[in-house]
């Protein structure tokens, strides 16, 4: 029980810490806003935009080619650590979770055979790493989700999805 005391005390106490700005995620002349193309599912624009050095909100739009449809998702993202510093990238894994609405316009069929289109909404888990660059306001980044969609169709129903893309963005 003292010790915790003491702990807390001295916690209370302490100075707060500053991070060097050498070892912030993004560039001391980079933007908050981001906006750039992603490939893979989906293949579209994406746009980041930080709220803090190590947490943001990442979304992206476009085509999904495996679900056959348009696809949209939204992320809320933490950066917990940075892998790698050097004088020209940073190098942070981000994580968080998000949510994803598409709708699916091919591939799909009901039980006479005619095609269809249908509707899902899920909740995403995102993670990814990031390629700061420090003299250019540029990033690009790999990420992979899982999603838990529910298909608001006859017989479909909750289903485990998976995402992966690559893309760059150029900061405003």
């Amino acid at each position: 029980m003292r010790f915790a005391l003491v702990l807390a005390a001295a916690i209370g106490f302490a100075p707060p810490a500053h991070a060097d700005p050498d070892d912030s995620i993004r560039g001391a002349d980079k933007g908050t806003l981001g906006v750039g193309i992603i490939l893979g599912e989906p293949t579209g624009i994406t746009a980041k935009l930080y709220l803090k050095d190590d947490q943001a909100v990442q979304a992206a739009i476009g085509s999904a080619f495996i679900g056959g449809g348009l696809q949209l998702h939204a992320d809320y993202v933490f950066h917990p650590f940075i892998l790698q510093t050097r004088d020209s990238f940073v190098l942070p894994v981000y994580a968080g979770p998000g949510v994803r609405l598409i709708d699916y316009t091919s591939g799909r069929s009901d039980a006479s055979g005619a095609s269809t289109s249908a509707f899902a909404l899920g909740l995403r888990g995102v993670a990814g790493l990031l390629f700061d660059f420090k003299a250019v306001p540029l990033d690009a980044f790999i990420e992979v989700a899982g999603v838990l969609e529910y298909e608001f169709r006859t017989g479909a129903g909750a289903a485990l999805r998976l995402n992966a893309g690559a893309g760059v963005r150029y900061y405003f």
